[in-house]
């Protein structure tokens, strides 16, 4: 056997092989890895955006949070403002009614001191014609003088 035929038959049955995988084996792994180079690329891509995406959401829940806050802290501030009014407001209501019944308890207690004047002036015009009485004496006609006995209690 002759080493150059062996050679030269090893030689060209590597170039049909390497021909035949070139033709039918190299096409379709060279599409597999381009295929998953694109599956890998998009899968990055979509990874990018989903993290753009969830900043973006963060940054949003964060700005809706700080409105909620801020919302919030002016309903306290109102019911602050109106729980202070509410509280004015009793406060001015119980100066009216401590007015009015003030006013109330003036009038009854001037209504009072009257009455009691005038049932004074008429035990003393009544003292006064007893006192008359004894002094003169006689008997004086409270009905006759009744006239004086009124003027009297006038007076006094």
């Amino acid at each position: 056997m002759n080493i150059n035929a062996t050679l030269i038959g090893q030689s060209v049955a590597f170039f049909i092989f390497v021909w035949f995988c070139m033709k039918f084996v190299w096409p379709p792994v060279i599409a597999a890895l381009q295929e998953r180079q694109k599956k890998i690329a998009d899968g990055l891509d979509a990874a990018s955006r989903a993290a753009r995406d969830l900043e973006l959401a963060q940054d949003k829940v964060g700005q809706q949070l700080r409105e909620a806050k801020a919302q919030a802290s002016e309903i306290i501030e109102q019911a602050k403002k109106r729980g202070n009014q509410i509280v004015e407001e009793a406060r001015d209501q119980a100066r009216v009614e401590a007015e009015r019944v003030k006013a109330q308890a003036a009038a009854e207690i001037e209504q009072e001191v009257n009455s009691v004047k005038d049932a004074l002036r008429a035990q003393v015009g009544s003292l006064a014609v007893s006192g008359a009485e004894k002094i003169l004496g006689a008997s004086v006609d409270q009905n006759a003088h009744a006239d004086l006995v009124n003027k009297l209690a006038a007076e006094i």
